[in-house]
């Protein structure tokens, strides 16, 4: 069976596996972070990188990264960049905490991933801020700006001028974990994985389409 989605898991003890949702698990692979280079991709729609993943070797293999969104797909990053292996792309910025206000996160405009999503949520994890973003990167040319912190700075944002691809880039967890991270089923918080997950695959359709989207 041929899966749209491949994790860059860095298959250590801090790492996540799976989204834990029962009705798209299937559609996702993982592969060791040391073997991307031996992965045959070019079945997969959407690439899933996340923090933990040795980013020293995804410079030295930066071409894979490049080559798969020339082909016209996603690649998705949640976390830290330390090292300018992504497109368009600069490194994290850490915000500079002077309250606890300083990590309330807003919605910079309407999008289909966040839809039902109250700031409020993304903002306090069991009564902390902090856990959802604790700062940015620099934006690229022409970027769609998604969610920010109180200064304006980009948590959350999408690229679809640098590369033939869509990069989207957030600064916090991995966003097709929501519903692992959070299973009270009283947080909106919840509707975002599924609904990233509807959103790559429209993304996926358009950029076969060669449909072209304004920030």
């Amino acid at each position: 069976m041929k899966k749209d989605y491949i994790i860059v898991h860095s298959c250590n003890v801090f790492s996540q596996g799976n989204p834990s949702i029962p009705e798209f698990e299937e559609q996702f692979d993982i592969v060791d972070m040391y073997k991307l280079h031996e992965k045959d991709l070019k079945d997969y729609k959407c690439m899933i990188i996340t923090n933990f993943v040795d980013q020293d070797y995804l410079y030295e293999h930066r071409n894979i990264i490049a080559g798969f969104l020339a082909d016209r797909k996603i690649v998705c990053f949640f976390g830290n960049l330390v090292t300018e292996w992504l497109p368009g792309a600069k490194p994290f910025i850490p915000k500079e905490i002077h309250s606890h206000m300083d990590y309330d996160i807003s919605i910079a405009k309407p999008h289909p991933i966040f839809e039902g999503v109250l700031e409020e949520d993304m903002t306090v994890n069991k009564g902390v801020k902090g856990f959802f973003a604790r700062g940015h990167h620099p934006l690229p040319t022409g970027a769609e700006v998604l969610l920010t912190l109180p200064g304006g700075e980009p948590v959350t944002y999408i690229d679809r001028e640098t590369t033939e691809g869509t990069i989207l880039v957030h600064s916090g967890g991995n966003l097709f974990q929501y519903v692992r991270m959070q299973r009270t089923g009283e947080k909106t918080t919840e509707r975002i994985s599924p609904q990233i997950i509807r959103w790559t695959q429209e993304e996926y359709k358009r950029l076969q389409q060669g449909v072209i989207i304004d920030a």
